[in-house]
């Protein structure tokens, strides 16, 4: 264990990781790939109305300990702590997220990333942006395409920030955008409050979990299992039913649920299937219409 407490032995059992431990460009992108491929992105907590603490020992607890998943807050944090025990340099950043948004739309400043400094220069670090989430880490070098185990990601400069972009099949995806002010911890409890909480948030009102993995990408929306082979076409299917999902939940995104979670998820799988066919209408991590809970009279919390 490390003198500041984060259990370095304890985090690289977790991720499968048996590498070097040293702060080198190497172990940095052979952490960040253990770690986006070991951890999953989700945010059950948050939809069901569950506190999302980003205390270390809250947050080890959860992404360590007890073999869960989480979002950027809790995802980027814990990758943070470790590269810091092993001696990096390490400065937490903020971004609005702009995948699957409208230009005109304006979105808050929600999603946290981090900037890694190495022998070789800094480098953008996020094993936290769900569906297509960084699998390594980019140089600090813009317009400038970087090839990755998955897709090519580049940062696109703008005046005063810059945007973190990935080529999905022909075009560059905008993913989110960033300045490099540095954030404080305070700064992270205040985003994490309104992802976690906020009537709006995609999270409070929709499943998402995500997972990367060699030459394939799994992602959940609701009730809706995406599997995107690199270099070819998605496919998409329905989860019939709460044991389909929590199969899925094990299977694909290493995620044990426990009986309490299963029956809320059963409750919101029938939200889910009468809503039919119909698209999320979210921008960026916004949605249009809040969606009230199911009750637990109808397997729900």
């Amino acid at each position: 264990m490390q003198p500041d407490g984060f259990n370095l032995d304890a985090y690289f059992a977790r991720i499968g990781y048996a590498g070097p431990r040293d702060a080198s460009v190497g172990t940095l992108r052979a952490l960040h790939w253990a770690q986006a491929t070991r951890i999953p992105f989700e945010n059950l907590d948050a939809l069901l109305r569950r506190h999302v603490p980003l205390d270390p020992p809250s947050r080890n607890g959860k992404l360590v300990g007890a073999m869960r998943g989480g979002y950027c807050f809790e995802h980027n944090a814990l990758l943070a702590e470790a590269l810091r025990a092993l001696g990096f340099k390490v400065t937490g950043l903020i971004a609005r997220v702009r995948w699957m948004t409208p230009p005109e739309d304006a979105t808050p400043r929600s999603h946290m990333i981090l900037k890694v400094e190495t022998d070789e220069g800094p480098h953008i670090a996020d094993t936290g942006f769900g569906a297509a989430t960084l699998p390594v880490p980019l140089r600090f070098v813009g317009d400038e395409a970087q090839e990755t185990p998955l897709e090519p990601f580049r940062l696109a400069t703008r005046d005063d920030s810059y945007e973190m972009q990935a080529l999905l099949g022909e075009d560059w995806t905008p993913l989110y955008r960033f300045t490099m002010e540095p954030q404080a911890s305070v700064d992270y409890e205040a985003a994490n409050w309104y992802t976690s909480t906020h009537p709006r948030s995609l999270f409070t009102n929709h499943l998402v979990v995500c997972r990367p993995d060699e030459g394939v990408r799994y992602a959940l929306m609701n009730d809706r299992l995406t599997v995107r082979p690199l270099g070819g076409e998605p496919e998409t299917r329905r989860l019939g039913d709460v044991d389909a999902l929590v199969a899925a939940l094990r299977d694909l995104f290493l995620i044990e649920v426990s009986a309490e979670d299963r029956a809320a998820l059963g409750g919101w799988m029938k939200l889910w299937a009468a809503a039919g066919d119909g698209e999320v209408q979210a921008s960026g991590d916004v949605v249009r219409e809040r969606i009230e809970p199911p009750l637990a009279g109808d397997g729900g919390r």
